[in-house]
């Protein structure tokens, strides 16, 4: 533990997606190094860097291999492809775990993805020496038996997890609020533990992840400060367009600028005093039929930031250390107009023509005094994994896709005799 104060360079990235960033292993890690190949700039050579990343980063990854999937470009279309290419691997779980088939199909692929994952962000944050937040992806609990991991349960988290520069894992945490399109009826995951949130002391800061809508709730900013949170890490990926209007709000209430309605998370938790600093990295780009886009930001107190400036759609405030602006400026009616033309499928010129960029600011950290909490039965199996000490077991029908073209086209020819 340290007794003195801290300088940290906090970097945000945001990036521009696509499906094919996602059909091979190769196109993943290139994706992935190029955002710390982005932030690069921004790094500081004498103080600290803490890079965080974007929330489901590491979803897509089920399309790997699936470039017919991928060709369909509609969500719906593309999951259905990805069951019957992975049919053998994802049935057995399907029909013994009762689960839905889009969680079957993620569970059947998580043993590869989640190894892909985080060896891809263990091994950048060593290559770059900063203490790196993954971002996240889809992940199951697992447990050491022996020298492989195995699944808990069928539950299956948006999960975050922390690197520091030598490449150990520091922790994880779940988002505990899902929305409706992660619920069921959508990606199909679970929610986290909010008694299990844990706030991670590090040269860094003393780091408390609340995913996405998990920033708006009042119990995971509790939680968080309760535990003394300095740097709150709020990766995102909102699933609408920017200068739309806000998807998830109260029976009964008239729904607002999705940009002011974005002020009741980071910028709120810090301008309030309860949480010192947030870091809230935004993805953008069309992916399939699914549009995301945002304004990264880095929010303080108000006394550190000048001039006062704010989100799209709202007035300049107080409490932005850092914010990358959106795609133009102008009246309200007009940019919620280029917010549909961005949109997929929108056939309009500017389609998918989101900014990306990055973002960074010089927090002034209180002293070091936490002690690191202790390290789950998942954190210790993922950091074995980590270490090559245990290893996730393949599925013996990892190459089901031919299995079921096999199957097909053996239904075909005994169809074809019988006429």
């Amino acid at each position: 533990m340290s007794s003195s104060s801290r300088n940290v360079r906090a970097v945000a990235v945001q990036p521009k997606w696509h499906a094919r960033d996602f059909l091979s292993t190769a196109a993943f890690e290139r994706w992935m190094r190029s955002q710390l190949e982005l932030a690069r700039p921004h790094l500081s050579p004498t103080q600290p860097n803490l890079v965080v990343l974007t929330e489901l980063n590491g979803l897509p990854l089920v399309l790997r291999g699936g470039f017919l999937a991928a060709a369909t470009d509609k969500f719906e279309w593309a999951a259905a492809l990805l069951l019957l290419q992975h049919l053998p691997e994802a049935l057995p779980i399907l029909v013994r775990e009762k689960v839905s088939p889009i969680r079957a199909l993620q569970l059947a692929r998580a043993g590869e993805t989640v190894s892909l994952y985080l060896k891809t962000c263990r091994d950048l944050a060593r290559e770059y020496g900063v203490y790196l937040v993954s971002g996240s992806t889809p992940t199951p609990h697992y447990r050491l038996h022996g020298d492989q991991l195995r699944r808990e349960s069928s539950a299956l988290y948006n999960q975050t997890a922390i690197f520091a520069p030598d490449g150990e894992l520091i922790g994880t945490a779940d988002k505990v609020h899902l929305t409706p399109d992660e619920e069921q009826g959508g990606v199909d995951l679970s929610p986290g533990d909010l008694s299990a949130l844990r706030v991670f002391p590090t040269p860094a800061g003393d780091l408390g992840v609340a995913i996405s809508l998990d920033a708006f709730r009042t119990d995971v900013i509790g939680t968080l400060a309760a535990q003394g949170c300095t740097v709150l890490l709020q990766p995102d990926a909102n699933g609408s367009p920017w200068t739309g209007k806000e998807g998830i709000y109260p029976a009964g209430a008239t729904p607002r600028d999705q940009p002011l309605a974005w002020l009741e998370s980071s910028w709120q938790v810090t301008g309030a005093g309860q949480i010192r600093y947030a870091v809230n990295p935004m993805v953008v780009g069309n992916l399939l039929d699914l549009s995301f886009d945002g304004q990264s930001s880095v929010t303080g107190p108000a006394w550190e930031s000048l001039p006062p400036r704010s989100y799209v759609l709202t007035l300049p405030r107080s409490g932005f250390l850092a914010l990358l602006p959106w795609v133009e400026d102008g009246p309200p009616e007009q940019l919620r107009q280029t917010g549909q033309n961005l949109a997929a499928h929108s056939g309009h010129p500017r389609e998918n023509a989101y900014l990306s960029g990055v973002i960074h600011a010089d927090l002034r950290l209180p002293p070091q005094t936490l002690t690191p909490p202790p390290r789950t039965p998942h954190e210790q199996a993922l950091g074995a994994l980590l270490s090559g000490q245990a290893r996730l077991p393949l599925s013996p029908l990892r190459y089901g896709w031919a299995l079921t073209a096999a199957l097909g086209l053996g239904m075909i020819t005994l169809l074809r005799r019988r006429r």
